[in-house]
């Protein structure tokens, strides 16, 4: 056996076997009472032909960990886990784990609640050989899949409306995959940079298709299974993170961080009128009333940036420091566009309309710029090897 050494991020040491035909990762949190049935399904179904090996990653608070490793005595394959001390990155972050543990040509990810049928797991496998497709998903939405597992006209409702919202987003990087919620899908090692995957939540089939697409993709139809026991994850909690994720994955390139920025820079405008018509409410002189309702909408933009556009840079300066910058930034841009818009007048003879969308455009411009090189940027190493010193 080959020894897999967990990172320093927090995964018990264990061993995981030698390389077999294909790795099935198993992404579970609290699922003992799925484990062991979902192990006997995997035996009855994968045949000894396509030798397999199967590698749980575990954020359990309860006793699963346990389960399979009983489970997995009765077991012909070999069988490991991986318990993460931190849940990093939810579910979609246990896959990424199980991604670069695996030791086959194929894997396989399916979840742990016995909702996606290990039957599928050879032809998932074949399809890929047979068209060298680097991805098969399994689809609910081809002829011969169905959602059927699906618990009430609410979660079948939200899964299509984030699959539509999904591939209106992505049409390019989403081309071929009809769905790309599934959890259920083969892709080879070969294919997957595990090193660009930056999970939030459980679809993780949409970070690797949009980060690091391999090249050709293939579907299979699947029929949703109902959740053998236990509770569904899917909560408002976890669908608040799949629209940050969503956000994050559509806002990086630069081009469309330069367009989110001007959105919410937009949107900032709500909560300074409001806080402008507060304050002269309370009897505030105009003046004054602007510059602190301007505050407000600095304090809006800032907290929606944070969380929509640069989530994965924040750990580059403590948050009072990107506050700080952020806000100097903004309250400079309010003072560089009245002498900007005056120097538009008076020297090039522009009409004040004019001047004023033009300073509008020049300020914003240098105001993403500064944003991203000033606050989000990490620090050279350089500097922080002198301060070390």
């Amino acid at each position: 056996m080959s020894e897999y050494t967990a990172p320093a991020q927090g995964l018990d040491a264990v061993e995981v076997p030698e390389p077999g035909a294909v790795t099935i990762v198993v992404p579970t949190f609290n699922e003992s009472a799925n484990v062991r049935r979902l192990l006997h399904q995997i035996t009855e179904s994968v045949p000894t032909r396509l030798p397999c090996e199967v590698v749980f990653v575990d954020d359990s608070t309860d006793d699963t960990p346990e389960v399979i490793r009983e489970a997995a005595q009765d077991c012909p394959f070999p069988v490991a886990v991986l318990h993460r001390q931190e849940p990093v990155g939810g579910l979609g972050g246990a896959v990424v784990v199980g991604l670069k543990a695996a030791t086959s040509e194929w894997i396989v990810v399916m979840d742990g609640d016995c909702q996606h049928p290990p039957s599928l797991v050879p032809e998932l496998v074949s399809t890929g050989e047979r068209l060298h497709a680097g991805l098969v998903v399994a689809s609910r939405y081809i002829e011969g899949g169905s959602r059927a597992g699906l618990a009430g006209g609410y979660r079948v409702a939200v899964s299509r409306g984030a699959t539509w919202l999904t591939k209106a987003l992505f049409p390019r990087r989403l081309r071929g995959i009809s769905d790309p919620m599934s959890g259920f899908f083969a892709i080879r090692r070969s294919a997957v940079t595990a090193d660009v995957l930056k999970p939030l939540g459980y679809k993780i089939l949409l970070e690797l298709a949009v980060r690091s697409r391999p090249r050709g993709v293939a579907e299979v139809p699947f029929v949703f299974q109902e959740r053998f026991a236990g509770e569904s994850k899917s909560t408002a909690e976890e669908g608040f993170r799949f629209l940050r994720h969503l956000a994050g994955l559509r806002t990086a390139s630069p081009v469309a961080r330069m367009v989110g920025f001007g959105l919410i820079g937009a949107s900032g405008f709500v909560p300074n009128l409001v806080g402008l018509w507060a304050l002269t409410r309370l009897g505030m002189h105009y003046l004054p009333g602007e510059i602190l309702a301007n505050q407000l909408g600095v304090a809006w933009n800032f907290l929606l940036i944070e969380h929509l556009l640069f989530r994965d840079r924040r750990a580059h300066r403590r948050w009072w420091d990107r506050l700080g910058r952020f806000a100097l930034l903004a309250n400079a841009d309010l003072g560089l566009r009245i002498p900007l818009i005056a120097l538009l007048v008076g020297r090039f003879g522009m009409g004040a309309l004019p001047a004023t969308a033009l300073a509008l455009v020049m300020t914003f411009v240098l105001r993403f710029v500064g944003t991203e090189a000033l606050v989000y940027l990490p620090r050279r190493r350089g500097s922080r090897a002198r301060r070390a010193v």
